[in-house]
C-alpha cells in the first residue's frame, strides 16, 4: 500500500528491504539485542557491530539517548546505511510520545543528511518495549509526515506480522 506522500507499507522482514537506509530499533547500548535489533545485526554481519562500537565511544556514557539516531554501514544488508535509534519503553504513568516521535524525525533528518532517497522503518518501540500498536502507528505516521523530505522520496514501514500491518494501514 502506498500514498501520494511517498509512504508505503510492507508486510515482511526489514533485513530484506532494498532501501538506502534501514532503521534499527536499537537499544541504547548499540551492541545488538532481540527483535529487529538482533535481526539487523545478524543479517548485516560484523561490520555493523564494529561501527556501533565506534559510535558508542563517541556518545556520552557510551549510550545512545532515547529518541536520538546514529548511522553506520549496513554491512551485508541491501541498504547503504543502518540508522540506529533508541526508542522509549512505554509507560502508562509517563507520556513518552515525544521521544517516540523523535526517533522517526531524527532518523529522517539523518537520512536526509546522508543524501538517502529511501528509508525503511520498523514499528519502533511496539515490540518488546511494549508500546500499544495503535498509538505507535499513529505517532509513527504523523511524525514522518511532519518532516520535510529533503532527499528522501520514499518512506516505508516494514511490518512484521499481519496485525501490525493492518494497524498501520488503518492509521494511514
Amino acid at each position: 500500500m502506498s500514498t501520494a506522500l511517498g509512504l508505503k507499507l510492507r508486510l515482511g522482514d526489514i533485513t530484506e528491504e532494498m532501501a538506502d537506509v534501514i532503521v534499527n530499533a536499537a537499544n541504547p547500548g548499540l551492541l545488538g539485542g532481540g527483535g529487529v535489533d538482533g535481526a539487523i545485526h545478524r543479517a548485516g554481519g560484523p561490520e555493523i557491530l564494529a561501527e556501533c562500537r565506534q559510535r558508542k565511544k563517541e556518545l556520552p556514557g557510551g549510550q545512545l539517548p532515547r529518541g536520538q539516531a546514529v548511522a553506520t554501514t549496513a554491512g551485508r544488508l541491501w541498504a547503504r546505511w543502518v540508522i540506529h535509534t533508541a526508542g522509549p519503553i512505554w509507560s502508562a504513568a509517563e507520556d513518552r510520545s515525544a521521544v517516540l516521535a523523535s526517533c522517526y524525525t531524527e532518523s529522517l533528518r539523518l537520512a536526509n543528511d546522508l543524501g538517502a532517497t529511501s528509508i525503511a522503518f520498523p514499528a519502533i518501540s511496539a515490540g518488546v518495549y511494549g508500546w500499544p500498536l495503535e498509538d505507535a502507528a499513529r505517532i509513527a505516521i504523523s511524525s514522518v509526515r511532519s518532516v520535510p523530505r529533503g532527499s528522501v522520496a520514499e518512506v516505508r514501514f516494514v511490518l512484521f506480522g499481519s496485525a501490525a500491518y493492518e494497524t498501520f494501514r488503518s492509521a494511514l
